[in-house]
This record gives C-alpha cells, structure tokens and sequence, in this order.
C-alpha cells in the first residue's frame, strides 16, 4: 500500500504539467470543440511552450514542482477567469470590464521571466478578439493569488 501511494505521488508530481498540456491539446483536436474553446486552450499550450522554451533558452534548471505549479496555476488562473466573466456579466457590462482588468492586470504585474520581448509575450493582451487578453510572460501561482484576491471585493 506504501508503495502504491509512494509511485502514486512521484507520477501525479511529473504528470501536472504534461496533464494540462494533453488536455488542452485534445480541446484544441476536438471537432466538436467550440471557437471559445479551441482559443483559450491554444493560449494554454502557446503558455507552456513558452515557458519551457524560455527556461531552455535562458539555461535555467528548473525541476517537476516549477513546471507543475505553473501549469496547475494556470488553468485554476484560466477557469476562474471565464467563471468570474460569467458571474460579472449578470452584474453590468462595467462588472464585466472590471473582471477583465482584474485578471489581465494579475497577469501583466507578475512576470516570470521578465521577457523583454513585449511583441511577443504580448500577442494576446494586445489582441482585442482574444478570451484570454494576459501577457505569455506571467508567474500563474502569483498572478492566481493576485487575482482570487482582488476578484473578491469586485465580485461582492
């Protein structure tokens, strides 16, 4: 039973990462998915291509719980948002904007790398057609503390 448990761990802690990955890819694949959907998963594998890219580019050594937690965080950050658009939208249009800036600003204020590419880690935060307006460059675990935190007294 130890070792059950033990195996079960070290797998779970080395399957976050690609988890999220797989299933926003299988979205992406899906005909049945929807133009929403297919686009906030894309945002979700571009994110952690880019993050695994920039940890390679820059030479850095980064282990399981690194890749893990930001991914997790990311789609708790990504979830949250579109539940929090839907809460905000039976507000007001302004709730709505509220919620946006919200979730775009948690993004934009935490960033991970401190990429001076802002063409690129801003392609979908400059994008106006975009569901998911945040900046590639963002630190999820802190840009998702920032947010659920803030989110509180908007949605009150």
């Amino acid at each position: 039973m130890m070792v059950a448990a033990s195996s079960y761990m070290t797998l779970s802690a080395q399957t976050l990462y690609k988890k999220v990955f797989d299933n926003a890819t299988a979205v992406v694949n899906n005909a049945a998915s929807n133009d929403q959907q297919i686009q906030i998963n894309q945002y979700k594998i571009t994110v952690l291509n880019y993050i695994s890219n920039q940890v390679k580019k820059r030479g850095l050594t980064k282990d399981s719980y690194f890749y893990d937690s930001q991914a997790v965080n990311l789609a708790s950050f990504i979830t949250d948002f579109e539940t929090d658009i839907i809460k905000a939208r039976a507000i007001s249009t302004e709730k709505r904007l509220e919620v946006i800036a919200c979730y775009r600003d948690a993004s934009l204020n935490n960033p991970l790398f401190n990429d001076s590419d802002k063409e690129t880690t801003f392609v979908y935060v400059n994008d106006k057609q975009t569901y998911t307006p945040f900046s590639l460059d963002t630190d999820w675990e802190k840009a998702y503390n920032q947010a659920t935190a803030k989110i509180k007294t908007i949605l009150k």
